[in-house]
């Protein structure tokens, strides 16, 4: 319900009534007929749901962002990333700011000039997609009439070339792996093998237990609700790999079983992968202490402990997985047998839905992986892995029946 009212001689407002049963007022009318006129519109748009109360978006984005953090559902680690944006960089600027005063335009100058500070041209493009979503949830619950956070195409082009991720072949992989158990352990040379061989993310491979663990079968599963270790303001907790599709079961070449079983004799932890005290590994650490000077070399270092030269510097352990994406491509494999190892799907949905694995393609799959590890040991001398992880016992092209590629997903 709405009407005109007098404020004084030359002046009428619109009165309405607010879902929660008080009134609401919009002044500045300069005569009856106008204000009439308004207040009717006002009833056809709320009959209709589509009246936006110009005095809803007067809350401040501070004000917006504790309702919309408590009704956020999210992952855990999305939610602290998503939280410290908004302590450190987005509510300093925008916190006092209402809703309605917020412009596609002064968002766009924040960022550059935010850019301009040095910060990674992802970081401020998370910081402008948070605040993006903040704004379409407000229009969405009629706060504003729309998110004034849009593509923007105006503008200089942008220039930035994307960064190629890196690559290691089976041999840097191995090199990396033996200097990384001479500085920390052979547990670290297991877990940057296994991640190569499996193209597994590191969380995947931080949740994975002994129960799901099967080398008679010759295969692990990435459990669908817990089969990934997630590492949240230091403390660590398992829950659900990253994508819905990256729960799933990845076959292993026959090394591997060898690798894994000699791996979990040598401690009693329900997980597979821990640190020689029997800790889960943090990747921080893991970065610093392992990855980097296995990777980079510590030659600048005077009399480190272990010395380590330089293999592929710069490689990441996410990068291990982008080394057995290129792996796969090299030995022509199928790309839904890509897609689904890694746990990604296809962009063709035709393709996505009527693609499939073959028991050939599977042994193929294997056998090449199988080739390249026995390739590496054969043009490399390793001090520090133990013999015991040779493929002594199973034939470069054997691929164990048991291990072939379940047609099912892992169950819940």
């Amino acid at each position: 319900m709405a009407w005109a009212e007098r404020r004084g001689k030359n002046s009428w407002r619109v009165r309405y009534e607010k879902d929660d049963g008080s009134l609401g007022s919009i002044p500045g009318f300069s005569s009856k007929t106008a204000a009439t006129a308004y207040a009717d519109n006002l009833e056809s748009e709320q009959r209709k749901g589509t009246w936006i109360d110009p005095c809803a978006g007067k809350i401040t984005l501070t004000e917006w962002s504790t309702s919309w953090l408590d009704a956020l559902d999210v992952a855990k680690n999305t939610e602290t990333q998503y939280r410290s944006l908004l302590t450190n960089h987005i509510l300093p600027r925008w916190g006092t700011t209402a809703l309605s005063d917020i412009t596609g335009t002064a968002v766009a100058a924040w960022s550059k000039k935010v850019r301009a500070t040095g910060y990674a041209e992802a970081t401020v493009t998370t910081m402008t997609k948070v605040l993006s979503m903040m704004l379409a949830d407000a229009a969405d619950d009629k706060l504003i009439t729309a998110n004034p956070v849009r593509t923007r195409r105006r503008g200089k082009r942008q220039r930035t070339k994307r960064t190629e991720r890196l690559w290691a072949t089976p041999l840097q992989v191995l090199q990396i792996a033996d200097q990384a158990a001479a500085l920390v352990g052979n547990w670290a040379a297991a877990l940057i093998i296994t991640a190569a061989w499996t193209g597994a993310r590191w969380g995947e491979l931080g949740g994975l237990q002994r129960h799901n663990t099967h080398l008679d079968d010759g295969h692990i599963i990435i459990n669908p609700d817990i089969g990934a270790l997630h590492e949240i303001n230091g403390h660590f907790s398992l829950g659900p790999p990253k994508t819905p599709e990256s729960a799933r079961t990845i076959t292993l070449p026959p090394f591997l079983i060898t690798l894994l079983r000699h791996h979990l004799d040598s401690h009693d932890h329900p997980h597979v992968f821990v640190t020689t005290e029997h800790q889960h590994p943090r990747r921080s650490n893991f970065s610093r202490r392992a990855m980097r000077p296995a990777a980079d070399g510590n030659q600048p270092r005077t009399n480190p402990p272990i010395r380590a030269r330089a293999i592929k510097p710069g490689l990441t352990f996410h990068e291990l997985r982008h080394s057995h994406k290129t792996w796969l491509i090299e030995d022509n494999i199928p790309e839904i047998a890509q897609a689904r190892r890694l746990g990604h799907t296809l962009d063709d949905e035709i393709r996505e839905v009527y693609s499939h694995i073959g028991p050939a393609v599977h042994d193929r799959l294997l056998s090449a992986l199988q080739q390249r590890w026995n390739t590496a040991l054969t043009d490399t001398t390793v001090n520090h892995i133990p013999t015991a992880w040779h493929p002594t016992t199973a034939p470069a092209n054997t691929i164990p029946p048991s291990s072939q590629q379940p047609t099912t997903k892992p169950a819940h």
